[in-house]
């Protein structure tokens, strides 16, 4: 298909789900699922243009972030013996990449598929030195739909010559009851992490461990996010936790069950990453979305499933360091049932 030269919008389609993405930022825009009375709603935050997504107001609605998700102490890091100092753009930190992360380009479409199992393949190829990084890196994301209930992605990067740390996540904001509908403080969620990385106060990992069992951080077992959120210091819950009980299947852990009580959709999410930033939209400030929606605190959760924030800086958390012609990969399933 060639280099994409401009923006534009692709649909994917099996008869129950609908996606749309585009290949600007690989943003998942919209995806329509049925509850259990057959009732179809889109259940993703976004913006009825993809011109709204570039003109920089979007707090990270559906994208891929890369070359590193997540924060970046002091946009500073050092390997094999160079110093690299990126963009600040969130506090102190380098987050998500930098002022012109993986969200804020345009990928190639390699691939477009229809049929039973629809999928698409985007590639970008970054370059030694954007935002600060080290080395050329080939990324590709295909989002795919590989059964009536399943959307999958799978993220890849090859550094070409230099070692580089690589850490790629989906951005999506969910609102289970439609994007539209309100808050999400009221939709039950379970997370298979005993544990998160706690935060000082710029939100950077201090390199400890702590137990959820006991604190406001506890989902191992099913609850409304509402419950203890007024127990979470700060707007909200925007923390790393670390996926260590979750049962697997083909190779990917059982990472998040989130469900919406008014309309039965459940979504239960499966990765092959370390961890997973659980965020509920603690700093959308009415942002206007989709069809004259306007958006506002916790009216979405992003389950952030990625290598651990400024792991390139905290030598005992997993190391998001890719070699040259070694290859980075993660997998996410997204499956969406109704009870």
């Amino acid at each position: 298909m060639g280099e994409q030269t401009k923006p534009e919008l692709f649909e994917l389609n099996n008869g129950s789900i609908r996606i749309k993405i585009t290949n600007y930022g690989a943003i998942v825009t919209h995806l329509f699922v049925p509850d259990r009375h057959g009732n179809v709603a889109d259940i993703v935050l976004g913006f009825d243009s993809i011109e709204s997504y570039m003109k920089d107001n979007s707090p990270y609605f559906g994208c891929i972030v890369g070359r590193v998700a997540n924060r970046i102490r002091d946009g500073k890091f050092a390997l094999n013996g160079v110093h690299y100092t990126l963009p600040v753009n969130n506090g102190p930190n380098s987050l998500h990449g930098g002022n012109k992360g993986f969200d804020k380009v345009l990928w190639e479409v390699v691939e477009h598929k229809d049929g039973d199992h629809p999928s698409i393949t985007f590639k970008y190829q970054s370059r030694d030195g954007e935002e600060g990084y080290p080395g050329d890196v080939t990324a590709t994301a295909t989002y795919a739909l590989t059964s009536s209930k399943t959307m999958r992605l799978d993220m890849e990067a090859v550094p070409k010559n230099k070692a580089t740390p690589i850490n790629l996540a989906q951005h999506t904001y969910w609102n289970l009851a439609g994007h539209n509908s309100g808050d999400v403080l009221d939709h039950s969620l379970q997370i298979w992490g005993s544990q998160i990385t706690p935060v000082d106060q710029n939100s950077i990992p201090t390199g400890e461990f702590l137990p959820v069992k006991g604190t406001a951080f506890d989902f191992t077992s099913e609850k409304k996010i509402g419950n203890s959120i007024t127990d979470v210091p700060g707007l909200g819950y925007d923390h790393n936790y670390v996926l260590d009980c979750g049962e697997e299947k083909i190779g990917l852990k059982h990472a998040a069950k989130v469900k919406d009580p008014s309309g039965s959709r459940v979504l239960d999410l499966w990765t092959d990453a370390p961890g997973m930033q659980f965020y509920t939209a603690n700093y959308v400030n009415g942002v206007a979305g989709k069809e004259g929606a306007v958006y506002e605190k916790h009216s979405g959760l992003c389950l952030e499933t990625q290598g651990f924030p400024n792991a390139i800086n905290q030598s005992n958390f997993p190391s998001i360091v890719v070699q040259p012609g070694e290859k980075y990969k993660q997998t996410m399933l997204f499956e969406f049932s109704a009870e």
